[in-house]
């Protein structure tokens, strides 16, 4: 009932849910017949359905590589993520990571579902890796080695400031940034972009997961996972965990508003990121979970529901995202579009609305001024009613 609900209120969203149904159903039947290959595109469906529609129409060696860099990372968070291993062997597990991939033989049971299957056969994922040309493997044995090393500093260290939430966000997210900007690079298809650039990639979308995700970690069993920055919580609440309690609704929404203003940082480098991109297909890759994320924080931004459930895009205006991202005019129409919408729910008596006014302007202006707004083929008439 909930999606025919959706399509009877938003009866456009049907034409894009239809193609990403049809594309699913392509893209299933393109995984390959090898039985190591055959098992990462399978995997890749199950872990992450979207991602794995997205990197079909890269070609086919990069598309390779970045399915395995994928699912390289997957198993090492799955390690990071399981808070039943004890800390003295998650540890050496995390740091020697980069090594396990070149081991057909290595597999570490943990996780749970598809997750634990991802672990339990890994050698397929390693027999998959070991065939990527050499250009591609370094690139990934690089990132793997960096991420495992920040992975296991944070298993022994909180998230106590700003400073630490920029970096746990660089070894999870922002090192895929740079990873991908590698393989984008060693395809031939792309200049290699500045590695701060690449960081604020990944920085974008991981703080928007660590924003949506707030009740999920905290309720974590058996350990809350905890990755809001003392630095900012502390001002609101004595515990973390006190965001979820309803007496505390409007320190919590005043919290969350801290929390997205922070994210808002990094969306400029964002865009310069992807106006030097050059391939098509690379840049859809790289547009559609940008614009993704800029639209989860319109719909977190004070919000109490982020403490009472899960809030995202409905998954016709997701549909659409993907079918109708084609250009930076796009990008910046969106990413227009979706501040505008912030700055109707900033609300002048919060502790940051000057702060998230200043960082929403900037982004405007920047939109403005690529002089493309009028070009845009996506969303603006959708975008106005994301909250319904």
């Amino acid at each position: 009932m909930g999606t025919l609900g959706a399509l009877v209120k938003h009866p456009d969203d049907f034409y894009p849910l239809l193609k990403l149904k049809m594309a699913a159903r392509h893209a299933e039947k393109q995984i390959p017949s090898e039985p190591h290959w055959g098992f990462c595109f399978s995997m890749l469906h199950k872990v992450s359905r979207s991602f794995a529609l997205v990197i079909q129409q890269l070609d086919t060696k990069l598309r390779n590589a970045v399915c395995i860099f994928y699912l390289v990372l997957r198993a090492l968070d799955t390690v990071e993520d399981d808070t039943s291993i004890a800390t003295d062997v998650k540890v050496p597990i995390l740091i020697a990571f980069h090594r396990h991939i070149y081991d057909r033989s290595w597999h570490f049971s943990c996780g749970t579902k598809d997750y634990k299957v991802l672990m339990d056969q890994f050698h397929h994922v390693s027999t998959a890796f070991l065939e990527l040309e050499k250009g591609y493997q370094d690139a990934i044995e690089d990132i793997t080695k960096r991420m495992g090393a920040g992975m296991a500093k944070f298993i022994c260290k909180e998230v106590e400031t700003v400073d630490d939430y920029d970096e746990y966000c660089h070894y999870v997210a922002g090192l895929v940034g740079l990873g991908l900007s590698k393989l984008f690079h060693a395809s031939g298809a792309e200049d290699l972009a500045p590695d701060t650039l690449s960081n604020s990639m990944g920085l974008f979308l991981q703080k928007t997961n660590i924003i949506r995700d707030y009740l999920e970690d905290i309720n974590e069993i058996p350990k809350s996972r905890m990755f809001w920055p003392r630095q900012i919580w502390s001002k609101y609440v004595n515990k973390l965990e006190d965001l979820k309690y309803e007496e505390n609704s409007v320190k919590a929404v005043q919290c969350l508003n801290d929390m997205v203003t922070n994210a808002l940082t990094h969306m400029e480098d964002c865009l310069k990121y992807m106006s030097a991109l050059r391939d098509p297909a690379i840049f859809k890759f790289c547009a559609i979970p940008q614009i993704m994320a800029i639209g989860t924080l319109a719909l977190c931004y004070n919000n109490i529901e982020v403490f009472r459930g899960v809030v995202k895009m409905r998954r016709g205006l997701t549909a659409k995202v993907i079918d109708r991202t084609n250009s930076m005019a796009d990008v910046y129409g969106a990413f227009y579009d979706f501040s505008c919408m912030l700055k109707t729910k900033v609300d002048s008596k919060d502790p940051n609305a000057q702060k998230t006014l200043a960082r929403l302007d900037a982004i405007t202006k920047t939109c403005r001024e690529s002089g493309v707004l009028n070009k845009r083929t996506i969303l603006s008439s959708t975008i106005a009613c994301i909250v319904s």
